[in-house]
């Protein structure tokens, strides 16, 4: 992930500043204690526990490492779009083909989730509407076929 940014919400940036604080704190914590208690069950060379808690620690460390990355990358973009355009953090009501109603709201990929209609400002849709006004229409394809969406409002 290096050399790459990740726009982000502030919303959102806090949201991994709490991650990693829970994963530097108590997961490590929890993880340290596995490692005692298996120590003190003996040989190391046969101690299945003991190499299974190391495991775990790798990965929590890895995983710490990634959400670092993240935040040391983290672009906050102000969820205040203007001009009545979609952009990001807007939130855009859209009518498809068949006549149902959308609406969603454009974040970043690590806030993203399409079915709380958060999506992802990486995504084909919101990548096909972002600079569309109400009344504009956007042809997005997807895996399934192309879709069309009209815009309704933006917010």
């Amino acid at each position: 992930m290096t050399g790459a940014t990740n726009l982000i919400t502030a919303e959102g940036l806090a949201g991994l500043n709490a991650e990693l604080e829970e994963l530097e704190g108590e997961g490590r914590r929890e993880i340290a204690e596995r490692i005692k208690t298996a120590r003190e069950w003996g040989d190391l060379k046969e101690n299945s526990e003991y190499h299974d808690a190391k495991n775990e620690q790798a990965h929590l460390e890895t995983k710490i490492a990634r959400v670092r990355e993240k935040i040391a990358a983290a672009i906050v973009v102000a969820q205040t779009p203007t001009g009545g355009v979609v952009g990001f953090g807007s939130t855009v009501a859209v009518r498809d083909e068949h006549g149902a109603e959308h609406t969603w709201q454009i974040v970043s990929s690590h806030d993203a989730a399409p079915a709380e209609g958060r999506l992802s400002a990486d995504s084909p849709v919101a990548l096909a509407l972002l600079g569309c006004g109400p009344g504009d229409s956007a042809l997005v394809a997807l895996p399934k076929g192309k879709r069309t969406f009209t815009v309704i409002s933006v917010g």
